[in-house]
């Protein structure tokens, strides 16, 4: 039988389309996790409620929904954690390393092809996660817990920058559900691996969001020169030069001072922006990498929620009217709606009196308008679906999350840019 890897990245051989399947499985079970996390704030003991496949979650498990809550806890639970038994490398290693590794994981996959009767079909997805040092993943964390009150820290688009680390926290969800010891773990159909010669993929647990907003920038560019280099010194990025591993760059502002020495891992985006404004041709693309959903703004409206709501709106939206690039649609949109009947088009405000007018606007409403902004998507999508209103999307370059398993035409509206 030949050997499927080699230590040498020309004759590494792609992911298979069935490893591709299987990670997007794992990011659509997350999908669901995503979307009730910030919704259930108010309620963690609806946790119930969220995901009922029992392959999928721990029923023993009650998890905190609340970003900020459940950070606070998994904090306070590290501080007492015990030596990590990760083999992660901690220094400068070299091409033997890497052919050693790749003889190890070659020998384990043919013993699993042999073996396994079923094997792939009914395998679980084996994901090494890496025992990064504390600057790229604790120290980061502390850092975004003991500053988050201070929402007067705006982005030069007015947005917070604490709601937008909120928005783009599916980093901390899935890494805290990996490394979490599995009588608390919420996704079932992923198996973590603790030695590298058993693992598929190979998850990196940099927290760029929060390095890149809460960091100065030459101190954060530094963090990723140093991050970059610590991932290039592992064995296993040396024999495929990072084509099994993922990487979270879920920002589209983070990480661009390195991205180009990374562009064959997996990335895990917002959206693809096909337009070069944020992301590299050549960079990102969906035969490689998977977008994931932000992390809703707004509560969940649950089913009293829905049956007391009066949709007295035909179509809302709320948000910054004037955006750079592809969101000038939306001065053409206000031009055009504006003063229409059953229409409400409002201008947004950030902050928590900004959070509630757009939570009330939605649950009035029947439509929810979503033209691109600076990006093609945004979190105003997931509002309005925790919200229970309808998405109108008006953008040409929008790829949605897992657009291959979800049919999102019965569900939203979609018109193109160029067709208004």
């Amino acid at each position: 039988m030949a050997r499927h890897h080699t230590a040498t990245s020309s004759n590494f051989k792609p992911r298979s389309p069935l490893l591709l399947f299987l990670l997007a499985f794992l990011a659509l079970t997350l999908l669901f996790y995503i979307f009730s996390s910030s919704s259930y704030s108010s309620s963690p003991h609806s946790a119930g409620h969220v995901i009922s496949s029992a392959s999928s979650r721990n029923p023993n498990s009650v998890p905190d929904y609340s970003f900020v809550t459940s950070l606070e806890k998994f904090l306070t639970k590290s501080q007492r954690s015990g030596v990590s038994t990760e083999d992660t490398v901690s220094g400068t290693t070299s091409k033997e390393d890497a052919r050693k590794l790749d003889d190890s994981i070659w020998r384990n996959e043919n013993r699993r092809i042999f073996d396994e009767p079923f094997y792939p079909a009914y395998g679980s997805l084996r994901v090494y996660v890496y025992e990064m040092p504390k600057k790229f993943t604790y120290d980061l964390l502390w850092l975004f817990h003991n500053t988050y009150k201070e929402t007067s820290n705006l982005t030069s688009n007015g947005s917070p920058v604490h709601r937008l680390i909120e928005q783009h926290s599916i980093d901390y969800w899935l890494w805290a559900d990996l490394i979490a010891p599995e009588s608390e773990r919420l996704l079932k159909n992923v198996v973590r691996v603790h030695k590298q010669e058993e693992a598929d993929l190979f998850y990196i647990p940099f927290f760029t969001t929060i390095s890149f907003f809460l960091m100065e920038k030459q101190q954060c560019k530094a963090l990723y020169r140093e991050a970059l280099k610590w991932v290039m010194d592992q064995p296993a990025w040396n024999r495929s030069e990072g084509r099994d591993h993922i990487l979270p760059v879920h920002h589209p502002w983070s990480f661009k001072s390195v991205r180009k020495f990374m562009k064959k891992a997996t990335w895990l985006l917002p959206d693809m922006d096909s337009t070069g404004n944020w992301y590299k041709p050549g960079q990102v693309y969906l035969e490689k990498d998977l977008i994931l959903p932000y992390v809703a703004n707004l509560d969940l409206c649950d089913a009293k929620c829905l049956s007391a709501s009066r949709r007295t709106t035909l179509l809302f939206f709320r948000g910054r009217l004037k955006r750079n690039s592809g969101g000038k649609i939306r001065a053409k949109l206000v031009e055009e709606l504006r003063g229409a009947d059953g229409v409400s088009i409002e201008e947004g405000t950030a902050g928590e009196e900004g959070k509630a007018a757009a939570q009330s606007g939605m649950r009035k409403s029947i439509f929810c308008l979503n033209p691109a902004g600076d990006t093609p998507s945004s979190a105003r999508l997931f509002d309005a679906i925790v919200s229970g209103c309808i998405p109108v999307i008006v953008s040409d370059e929008l790829e949605l999350p897992f657009e291959g398993i979800l049919d999102y035409r019965k569900v939203m509206a979609f018109f193109l840019e160029h067709s208004l």
